[in-house]
């Protein structure tokens, strides 16, 4: 930060810090409740060993009775084994219908050879202390997978299986975010990490739980929901020529690496977290999976939400506010307004009667706005003056 600058111009951001660690201290959660499916605290490798030697003693209780073996676990394609909880987000209910793999069905029975397949990998990482990413276990067997995602659905539905995230099961995966701004970390292996040092932004970690000695005097995290406009907030040299502040982007929908390390930075720093999207369904739909979490996600939401980022931007009420010329407007596609319909109806939309308002302009309205779009007023209106202010007023909601 410039020397000299008042300390007044970030007041509404530290009047919100406090008001959210006022927030975090009154907020007291007996023990036992809600409904929490993944455990707060990592399971340990010989626990998560167990479980998978539980699931395949099950299944030879099944076969030593002449029965066909069935693998069960939570339904996390249905809304309706999904609850809405204010401090969490989409958290999936403790008494959920079951999805069933059947061995005897032929519908079913590849599958359960895959999920078979699959845990016995698992059960060989953990018991060497082994790590692994989501690519190397699909070349395992290229020909039994077909493809990568067939894998990934497997291991998410063998961690809502056992109950844990991902991470205890030594799978990690490739992440694609960037961070950048005033913070530095070490990661597991013992490389110091500092993220101003980089112009071009450092790569999110693969293994976010390894990370330690993790320091910052950042005032705020702003989530960027596009590359574009994160590498236009690096040129602009946005995280330390206004206010020190971190800057994370997922590069579109994000990767469960990015959601941990976003979720990390509240829980240490205790920073207010806003979010930078385009003013689309598209958008808003992103910085909900930040905020509330996901649908197939959703037993691990204690570990992935960050219920109180704010929208920062674009709002679609700027659109008309700001004068953005109509040349730089898009028109809402049929897509756009099912999914903008589909949205207004999701469980947490009620309780933010202010992003419902924002999602009525856009209906009427029926134009959307890229963050690109403020260029059409200056080239440089975004780091210049539009998050500037919006950070100075609170022009967030």
């Amino acid at each position: 930060m410039e020397p000299g600058r008042p300390v007044a111009e970030l007041g509404a951001v530290e009047r919100h810090r406090a008001t959210l660690l006022q927030s975090l201290c009154a907020r007291t959660v007996p023990r036992g409740a809600g409904q929490q499916l993944v455990r707060a605290e990592p399971m340990g490798s010989s626990d998560v060993l167990k479980a998978i030697e539980n699931v395949i003693k099950e299944t030879l209780t099944y076969l030593a009775k002449g029965e066909a073996p069935v693998i069960t676990f939570d339904k996390r394609s249905s809304w309706e084994n999904i609850r809405f909880d204010g401090n969490v987000g989409l958290q999936m209910v403790s008494d959920c219908t079951m999805s069933k793999v059947k061995c005897e069905c032929s519908k079913s029975i590849h599958r359960f050879a895959l999920i078979l397949k699959t845990l016995s990998m698992i059960y060989k990482l953990v018991q060497s202390n082994i790590y692994a990413t989501k690519r190397d276990l699909y070349y395992n067997d290229t020909q039994l997978f077909g493809s990568q995602i067939t894998l990934d659905g497997i291991i998410t539905d063998i961690c809502c299986m056992l109950k844990v995230p991902r991470r205890c099961l030594h799978i990690l995966s490739t992440s694609k975010g960037c961070i950048a701004g005033d913070l530095c970390y070490t990661e597991e292996d013992g490389n110091r990490v500092n993220c101003a040092c980089n112009s071009t932004a450092v790569l999110v970690p693969s293994n976010v739980d390894g990370i330690k000695n993790l320091n910052s005097v950042a005032k705020f995290v702003l989530v960027v929901e596009k590359d574009a406009t994160f590498q236009r907030l690096l040129d602009d040299d946005f995280c330390s020529k206004l206010f020190p502040c971190i800057i994370i982007t997922g590069k579109g929908v994000p990767d469960l690496s990015t959601r941990l390390m976003v979720r990390k930075l509240w829980d240490i720093l205790h920073i207010p977290v806003f979010a930078l999207m385009d003013a689309d369904p598209h958008g808003i739909e992103i910085m909900c999976i930040y905020k509330y979490g996901s649908r197939s996600m959703s037993f691990d939401a204690h570990s992935l939400t960050v219920p109180i980022i704010g929208w920062l931007g674009l709002l679609p009420s700027d659109i008309q506010r700001l004068n953005i010329p109509k040349e730089a407007l898009i028109p809402l596609t049929n897509n756009d307004m099912s999914k903008l319909t589909k949205l207004q109806k999701r469980p947490y939309v009620d309780c933010q009667p202010l992003w419902k308002k924002e999602m009525e302009i856009m209906e009427k309205c029926k134009v959307k706005a890229e963050i690109q779009a403020l260029t059409s007023i200056s080239s440089d209106y975004l780091t210049r003056v539009y998050l500037p202010n919006k950070l100075r007023f609170g022009g967030w909601i």
